[in-house]
């Protein structure tokens, strides 16, 4: 049976509402409408989609705990029994023939209940032609068992070689041990499984359950799932914001550490946004819900987490590829010890041939190989949730780990993507606050980027804005009007001069200083004359210079692409030791000049924000996206940073580093395990040191290498980035 063949295409009830698809941890290709078990790995299957309210039911973990704390009750006393004569003075009891068919009383429920999910996984995998570890432990306990079984019950079938000081050695303390020791792991990778979706309940937890609506002055509390866009809601100190949406009245701090993963509130005023989940601080105000349900920030983040964990990096396809042939030669070199001890091995040679046979399947077990990958990718996608670093994919975090060559945008990426004003320089004796009021009275009339700025610049110094007459506006020259009789244009110099402006000259040496300095230069014209220049600048993000710099000592080149001007970029470069920097760039340059880094053979990242960026952050082998951009720079993303902030990437760059380096840690357990592992199973050592494996050590190293790389995995929850 092929895997792919149960995957079901329902995802609506006959009733129309949403249906709940279970996915494989390990496969996250395998999909159906109904609980169950992965037909590749044995796996049970886990719900695709998480919901709040706290920490969610593992019936799984629930029935493997429960199977696993009786199995070791009953399994103890068969232990004690089987192992008794191997003591000094033991009683004659222990190895009586009552003694035996306690150990088989006691060890049948062990095994053929609590390993009932083991055999029905193993029977599964034979039946879909995809062997797994199930198999292995299926074969290795039903062997020992079913064996022991039948000289208990029909003991007169074995011929007299099978005995030993007079008896047939029974191995039910292996079999019960065994099924224990597999429940243990298997209740301690469930258990770190659950641990891994911390993450997600955790931001889950962070969304209040009602919300406050203003109608009509009127307030009352609603539940959450009841808000819709537009809704008027009041946030009280203290209070959780209820969705995304925009302040129209008051002003407070919000904790954004949820988002941000920064401690620092943000000052919040009327036409600020606000996001869903974050805490509201000392003020009280009333927002506008813009988006509610699962188009939130906390909801599109829980999400894209869920997501990236049930991805697959790249390396995965090793260990799957070695496990495609590791089960079947393990089998046959079960089978070849069976036949080697039977043929060659001491009296009584058919016991030792199972024992050793039933040690080489149950020790070869390849629970690691099948953990190392998706353990690390979960517990890693999980920490950089909380550090805000959104992993779309664990392919893009494995391409990031070799980047050496990152390419960045300038506006919104480097600088903070909102001009300001920066300079006032007034001529003769003209006061800066009269040109200001001048500039920017003629400014709000005009729908230009670098006009808000100006205006914005009058009223944070509280400069009286006057009415005007007569405003023109000239495409790609400048704006001018009466202000309080006088006649004032506001542009390029170039357009000044057009107007008859004079002495257009002496401002330009100082806005050529400004332009050096990455500013872009206004010229004011008041009553024919020049009255003076504005400067206007995007400013550079206060965490960019220290991001650059531990960029460099990663070894990472950093190349801006800017369709801003040659001086101001060259400027904004220099100021933050940008490796390369090419300026007036179009959108469809960038893409291009991403494909020929490619050809050079450097390993490239895209960091971007805007729409101008989404196709080159598709072309590059990692696409950074700035979640404060758009929707579609991050959707043609790998990794999205929740602050739009160049610390992200190294946060990002650290975290895809010490993911891959735990998943070949992993992988190398694994695979030194089994190496060693089988040859001693096997009897490889009894020839020079006369040792065999008891296949109880055999079931314990197992689990031992199980708990290993979960133990491994999960030291990434503590990672310092």
């Amino acid at each position: 049976m092929n895997a792919r063949s149960i995957l079901s295409q329902c995802s609506q009830h006959d009733d129309g509402t949403p249906a709940m698809i279970y996915t494989c941890p390990m496969h996250p290709q395998i999909e159906q409408d109904h609980p169950g078990n992965c037909p590749i790995c044995g796996m049970a299957l886990e719900p695709k989609t998480h919901t709040g309210g706290g920490e969610e039911e593992n019936t799984e973990l629930r029935d493997m705990t429960l199977r696993f704390w009786i199995g070791a009750v009953l399994a103890a006393p068969v232990f004690v029994l089987a192992m008794a004569h191997v003591f000094p003075n033991a009683p004659a009891w222990v190895a009586s023939d009552w003694s035996r068919w306690l150990q088989f009383l006691l060890s049948t429920p062990v095994v053929l209940w609590g390993g009932a999910p083991f055999f029905q996984r193993g029977w599964q995998s034979i039946r879909n032609r995809s062997l797994n570890m199930f198999t292995l432990i299926a074969m290795g306990v039903g062997v020992g068992y079913i064996y022991s079984a039948v000289v208990m019950l029909a003991p007169g079938i074995f011929p007299p070689s099978f005995q030993e000081h007079g008896k047939i050695g029974v191995y039910f303390e292996a079999a019960a041990i065994i099924t224990v020791l597999v429940l243990l792991g298997q209740v301690l990778e469930l258990r770190a499984r659950s641990r891994t979706g911390s993450a997600i309940r955790g931001l889950l937890g962070l969304a209040p359950t009602t919300a406050r609506v203003v109608s009509e002055n009127e307030e009352r509390d609603i539940a959450l799932e009841q808000v819709h866009p537009g809704d008027v809601l009041r946030v009280r100190p203290g209070e959780k914001i209820p969705v995304d949406g925009k302040i129209t009245e008051g002003k407070t701090s919000v904790d954004e550490a949820m988002i941000t993963g920064e401690p620092m509130p943000v000052e919040k005023t009327v036409g600020d946004r606000v996001t869903g989940g974050t805490i509201n601080q000392a003020g009280s105000f009333l927002m506008t819900a813009e988006k509610v349900g699962a188009d939130t920030v906390l909801s599109r983040i829980v999400e894209m987490v869920a997501q990236a964990q049930r991805s697959r990096a790249p390396i995965q396809e090793l260990a799957d590829k070695v496990a495609s042939w590791f089960v079947p030669a393990v089998i046959a070199t079960a089978a070849l010890t069976l036949i080697v001890w039977s043929a060659l091995g001491p009296e009584p040679r058919f016991a030792h041939a199972i024992v050793n046979a039933v040690a080489v399947l149950i020790i070869a077990c390849p629970c690691a190989l099948g953990l190392a990958t998706p353990m690390s990718i979960m517990v890693g996608v999980g920490r950089g949730a909380q550090a805000g670093v959104l992993i779309k994919q664990a392919e893009a975090m494995e391409r990031l780990e070799k980047v050496d060559t990152l390419v960045v945008d300038k506006t919104g990426t480097l600088t903070e993507g909102k001009p300001r004003l920066t300079t006032i320089v007034s001529f003769d004796s003209l006061n800066e606050n009269d040109l200001l009021a001048a500039a920017a009275s003629v400014e709000q009339q005009s729908e230009h980027p670098l006009a808000s700025a100006i205006v914005r610049g009058a009223q944070d110094r509280h400069v009286v804005l006057r009415k005007i007459t007569n405003f023109q506006s000239s495409t790609g020259g400048g704006v001018s009007a009466q202000v309080d009789g006088k006649s004032v244009l506001v542009g390029k110099p170039q357009f000044l001069r057009t107007q008859k402006i004079i002495d257009v000259e002496k401002l330009e040496p100082k806005a050529i200083e400004l332009q050096a300095e990455g500013q872009t230069a206004i010229f004011v014209g008041i009553d024919g004359r020049a009255a003076g220049v504005l400067a206007v600048s995007d400013p550079i993000k206060k965490s960019s210079p220290n991001a650059i710099k531990h960029l460099h000592e990663l070894g990472i080149k950093v190349i801006m692409l800017t369709g801003d001007n040659e001086r101001t970029a060259n400027a904004v470069a220099k100021k933050l030791s940008i490796d390369e920097v090419e300026a007036g760039v179009e959108p469809q340059r960038k893409n291009e000049r991403v494909r020929q880094l490619h050809e050079e053979g450097l390993i490239v990242a895209m960091a971007g924000d805007g729409i101008n960026d989404a196709p080159a952050l598709a072309v590059a082998d990692v696409g950074i996206a700035m979640g404060t951009g758009t929707d579609v720079a991050m959707e043609s993303a790998g990794v999205t940073l929740v602050k739009g902030d160049l610390r992200g990437i190294e946060k990002a760059i650290r975290l895809s580093r010490a993911m891959m380096r735990n998943i070949r840690q992993n992988l190398f357990f694994a695979f030194i395990y089994n190496a060693l592992g089988i040859p001693i199973a096997a009897g490889a050592l009894y020839p020079l040191f006369g040792w065999l494996l008891s296949p109880m050590i055999a079931g314990a190293a197992m689990s031992l290498s199980s708990v290993s790389v979960i133990g491994n995995a999960l030291r990434l929850r503590s990672l310092k980035l």
